[in-house]
């Protein structure tokens, strides 16, 4: 078995852990664009080329599974991927974790970059799923970046700065960044007793579901392949400076320990979600 992730970068490396951790038999294809990255500023359009471009190269590396780990690019580009690629291989995209954080009742907060907390898409999920004045939209400035180079003074200040804009009375927070459950652990320490909802661990689970595999964490490792803009290569350095990345690039299996929180509760799936739409052009 082996499964696609296709992302800019480094976003894809917690749904890449779950998966591993998951069914460490299924070789990953882990298909980054360093070249193009980042992908949030760019139009809808090229967006679909690019993610087509690497979907078309992971189904002649021999893909069973295409998965977008990156809201950007399942927003824009799950509808024309899974017109080209399904029924024969399954498609699975990423959603923010409103839906189960909503389901709490509680107040909550979804931390995401600026272009997204200001996007219709997120307002429209928000506004599906959540009770009026439950959600409050926290825009986290240059904080997927600096996870992105493995900054850890940027980090630091994102992240305190995020607390600092997030409401006293929430008691949850959706990571609404693919990028931001790798540093799950400073969020936290920054918001105690808040709980983080992320889509990771759904998303992997999804993705087993649509293969029709159960888990195994117990199986023998299969390979893990890194694909830059085209090109195989080692894993980014700054990959590797997560606990996620390292174990990832060590090939062997990956430990529940340095995977971020599952989310409870089944994943919001974008065939139940039609009022998606792109992030560019705002």
């Amino acid at each position: 078995m082996r499964i696609a992730l296709i992302d800019s970068g480094l976003g894809m490396l917690p749904t890449a852990g779950w998966l591993r951790h998951l069914r460490p038999d299924a070789h990953l294809d882990l298909l980054m664009d360093p070249d193009g990255m980042p992908w949030g500023a760019r139009p809808g359009e090229w967006i679909v080329e690019r993610v087509l471009t690497a979907a078309r190269l992971a189904i002649a590396r021999g893909a069973d599974a295409v998965v977008v780990p990156c809201n950007t690019a399942s927003v824009n580009a799950l509808v024309p991927l899974r017109a080209e690629l399904e029924p024969a291989r399954p498609v699975v995209g990423t959603v923010p974790a409103i839906k189960p954080a909503a389901a709490s009742g509680e107040p909550f907060g979804v931390w995401a970059t600026e272009a997204t907390s200001a996007s219709a898409y997120q307002a429209d999920l928000v506004a599906l799923f959540a009770a009026p004045g439950q959600a409050t939209a926290v825009p986290c400035p240059g904080l997927a970046r600096a996870v992105e180079t493995a900054d850890p003074a940027a980090i630091t200040a994102a992240v305190d700065a995020g607390a600092a804009r997030t409401p006293d009375d929430v008691t949850g927070i959706v990571l609404g960044c693919t990028h931001y459950p790798l540093v799950s652990d400073l969020i936290a320490a920054a918001l105690p007793g808040v709980r983080l909802y992320d889509s990771a661990g759904a998303v992997a689970g999804q993705t087993l579901r649509r293969l029709g595999l159960e888990p195994a964490p117990d199986a023998e490792p299969a390979g893990v392949s890194v694909v830059l803009s085209g090109d195989e290569g080692p894993l980014p350095a700054a990959a590797r400076s997560y606990p996620v990345g390292a174990a990832l690039a060590a090939g062997g299996s990956v430990g529940v320990e340095v995977l971020p929180p599952p989310v409870r509760g089944d994943p919001v799936s974008h065939e139940s979600f039609s009022g998606a739409r792109p992030l560019s052009g705002r």
